[in-house]
């Protein structure tokens, strides 16, 4: 088997930083009124920035697939060209329609040869996912390099004019005419973006990261769907798919609009992922104590002390000089947040040879969660 390594690290973020009083602006307001839950929503998560991929005057400015060529274009130069990629791997959670797959799109936008592509869905854990789908093909020998990305367009799904139609509905039933709370709630947490890494069987450059191991752990066993879009749940937590609903019922009730249950995320997300962790760092044998940078992906900064809480109550807590975390500056990404704040991490001169680094990526979804542990060559 072949050792990996991430050699090359890039991002992108469109347009410019969208900060908390103008994010409204971009999305456009509910009904003419301003939602009631944004404040509370933001003084929880404390995110100060993101990015969305409409510009100020209202247009889109890139679909997903076009942030996710934009992050491996900067990935390349002339000693390592869109030529040269052997195997492209790619997850989101957000793909820009249901055929073809997310990376075909992407290929397709860059042109650069024929190569095998593989597309991971779901939510944060699909850029986890396609990570681990590029480190096991480089480890196999099946290729010398691969390009993993994640990234999310999901501002698209959550402007106004999706939950007009629903609105306009709930006037004719006279009922209030607010939008509900799950569906709300994400308006203020979610953000667009791309990461790209590269992967490759010898360490290249200047500060090249080897992949130790990547575990991953589904709970959907015992846990119904938690974040959710393209269905509804009944009270039995059963999730009716879109194609079940008649089409007049798929803008009266914004059945593709994004949506969290937010008890059940209180009652699960961090329970389930720090039993997680814990199985991660006693199967591979790794203290607490050894890791140099703690990587968590959260969604809100409101989950930070509270996921620290639950380490030590698993006695398996990363103290907190460990902790790097970007989601007040760039807001949740989702399946792109674990790479944009590698990237960051990377940036940063913090790094030193024989650092580890452990990163972490939970999944509301309904409740998986995704490990990887990284050594500064």
């Amino acid at each position: 088997m072949e050792e990996v390594y991430i050699t090359r690290v890039s991002k992108f973020l469109p347009n410019s930083p969208v900060d908390n009083e103008s994010i409204e602006k971009r999305l456009g307001l509910i009904n003419g009124m301003s939602s009631k839950a944004r404040r509370i929503v933001l003084r929880n998560n404390k995110i100060e920035n993101r990015y969305y991929a409409i510009d100020a005057k209202g247009v889109i400015t890139h679909n997903n697939a076009q942030l996710a060529k934009e992050a491996i274009i900067a990935l390349c130069d002339a000693d390592f060209t869109l030529q040269d990629i052997e195997l492209l791997s790619c997850g989101t959670g957000s793909p820009d329609q249901l055929l073809p797959s997310h990376a075909a799109m992407v290929h397709g936008f860059l042109k650069n040869k024929n190569l095998e592509i593989n597309s991971v869905s779901g939510a944060c854990c699909s850029g986890m996912n396609a990570l681990k789908y590029a480190y096991l093909s480089v480890k196999s020998g099946q290729v010398g390099n691969a390009v993993a990305t994640g990234s999310e367009r999901i501002s698209s799904w959550m402007r106004s004019a999706i939950f007009e139609e629903e609105v306009a509905y709930l006037e004719v039933l006279e009922k209030q005419p607010i939008l509900a709370f799950n569906k709300d709630f994400l308006r203020w947490m979610l953000s667009d973006g791309a990461g790209a890494f590269l992967l490759q069987n010898k360490p290249f450059g200047k500060l090249p990261l080897k992949i130790e191991w990547m575990e991953g752990y589904s709970y959907a066993h015992q846990l119904e769907p938690c974040m959710y879009a393209g269905g509804d749940k009944d009270e039995n937590g059963f999730l009716t798919p879109w194609s079940e609903f008649s089409p007049e019922l798929w803008a009266k009730q914004s059945l593709f609009a994004i949506k969290q249950d937010t008890r059940l995320l209180g009652e699960n997300i961090l329970k389930k992922g720090v039993e997680s962790l814990k199985k991660s760092l006693q199967k591979h044998k790794v203290a607490p104590a050894k890791i140099d940078f703690y990587l968590p992906h959260i969604s809100s900064y409101y989950f930070k002390e509270r996921l620290f809480d639950e380490m030590k109550k698993q006695d398996v807590a990363i103290s907190w000089d460990k902790w790097f975390i970007n989601l007040n500056k760039v807001g949740n990404i989702g399946a792109a947040s674990i790479y944009v704040m590698l990237e960051e991490l990377i940036n940063s001169g913090k790094l030193r040879k024989g650092h580890k680094i452990l990163l972490s990526v939970p999944e509301s979804a309904r409740f998986s969660y995704a490990y990887a542990y990284l050594t500064v060559y």
